[in-house]
């Protein structure tokens, strides 16, 4: 039977484009398979819900040819079964795969099944992603390496910070948890990652875009420029020579190669609200939206949660991060205040140190290149470990050591005393 839905330890890799007829006896089978052809992982699917169960499904496939997958609900042994996929084999065309929806839990049924051809048994009610999980297995090759996790890192507003979070945060994954990282740089036309990592690539991401008819892995990998053992960067030309009007689905093949070579993509998302930027928020595994403690931030992060929530109803609503929490003589939102107007816990706020951040980015550096122990390091260590579902060691060593280290320090203290 199926795996279990997406945990933090395992994406679930989008269902290629198929088609996919669904046979229901039930309403509420149907309203599911209806939900689960919803969610963006089933974006390039094409699928079709029809009620008849079994009966209805070897009828319609008499005389016309079926589609890569079908599901069969039955609802029992009244509804015979076994006999219904005897007929409907004489009738499927070779290759097309059958899951079938049952109400009984019973071993012994499940093996007549997959001895009959059936590639999966779900048994109802059938939560959405556990269809999607089942279908999405359908097309993964065994032995194949797990899918790539895609981040993508959005700011509510221009200027607040989202691409130095999303640069710091690609280096505190590949460093900090030791995964191989790509940043991919979506600003074609301002993208500043190049310049924060102190490279000067004659080649990005504009020609994988522009030239979809050339993207293959090759390609992918000659674009991208090494910036440490685990991490390398696809930057933006951040050039005007041509006006960036990109279809809405421009970026879909590169992520997809993305997906398929790498651990981890950090997407630098540029702040405009456009077909594109919407299907990569939307399409993406996490989201961390970047925020301001003021109320045009608040405003545009409630009309963004409302904007994503509709494409993702299967899927962890997007991380919050204040950045730049405590100007001097500046009101502010306060982080409760904002996350009580928001609906939605914040995950950590950036304090305001621009002699920090502006060395980092005058030098081509990551905060914890600069200081190492500086607080927002912390923060960035703590939000890659969180993204990738792992504990936080940093704050768990600390807390196992603290026993032994406090006689430690008692006995310094008094000896700077005498």
């Amino acid at each position: 039977m199926s795996d279990l839905p997406e945990t933090p330890e395992r994406i679930i890799a989008p269902v290629p484009r198929i088609t996919i007829q669904a046979f229901c006896e039930t309403a509420e089978t149907a309203g599911l398979i209806e939900a689960a052809g919803d969610d963006r992982r089933m974006q390039k699917a094409h699928i079709k819900v029809q009620m008849g169960g079994g009966p209805a499904a070897v009828e319609a496939y008499r005389h016309a040819p079926t589609p890569n997958v079908v599901i069969i609900e039955t609802q029992g042994a009244k509804a015979k079964p076994l006999e219904c996929l005897d007929a409907l084999a004489e009738v499927c065309d070779p290759g097309t795969k059958v899951i079938v929806i049952g109400h009984v839990n019973d071993v012994s049924l499940y093996r007549q099944f997959i001895q009959r051809g059936v590639s999966d048994y779900l048994i109802a009610p059938v939560e959405p992603l556990s269809l999607i999980v089942a279908l999405s297995d359908l097309f993964t090759a065994p032995g194949v390496k797990p899918v790539g996790r895609t981040i993508a890192v959005f700011g509510v507003r221009g200027g607040i910070g989202a691409s130095t979070v999303a640069h710091n945060l690609a280096w505190s994954i590949a460093r900090g948890q030791g995964t191989q990282t790509v940043i991919a740089d979506l600003d074609i036309a301002h993208g500043t990652a190049s310049l924060n990592f102190n490279q000067d690539p004659p080649q990005g991401i504009a020609e994988a875009v522009f030239a979809p008819e050339r993207l293959d892995a090759a390609l992918v990998e000659r674009l991208l420029s090494k910036c440490s053992d685990n991490l390398s960067l696809l930057s933006a030309p951040a050039s005007l020579d041509r006006t960036i009007d990109v279809s809405e689905a421009a970026f879909d093949g590169l992520v997809d190669h993305l997906r398929a070579a790498v651990p981890c993509i950090v997407l630098d998302v540029p702040h405009q609200w456009s077909a594109w930027t919407k299907r990569v928020l939307v399409g993406a595994d996490e989201i961390l939206i970047v925020a301001g403690p003021d109320l045009a931030s608040l405003r545009n992060a409630k009309n963004l949660f409302t904007a994503l929530q509709a494409g993702r109803p299967n899927d962890r609503r997007p991380r919050i991060i204040l950045n730049g929490v405590g100007v001097p003589k500046r009101p502010e939102i306060g982080a409760a205040d904002f996350a009580k107007a928001l609906e939605a816990p914040l995950f950590a706020s950036l304090p305001f140190e621009p002699a920090l951040f502006g060395a980092a980015a005058n030098n081509g550096q990551m905060i914890a290149e600069i200081q190492p122990g500086a607080k927002a390091a912390e923060i960035f260590s703590d939000l890659a470990a969180a993204l990738l579902g792992r504990p936080e060691t940093r704050r768990a060593r600390g807390t196992l050591l603290e026993p032994f280290l406090e006689p430690l320090r008692a006995r310094l203290a008094r000896r700077k005393a005498s």
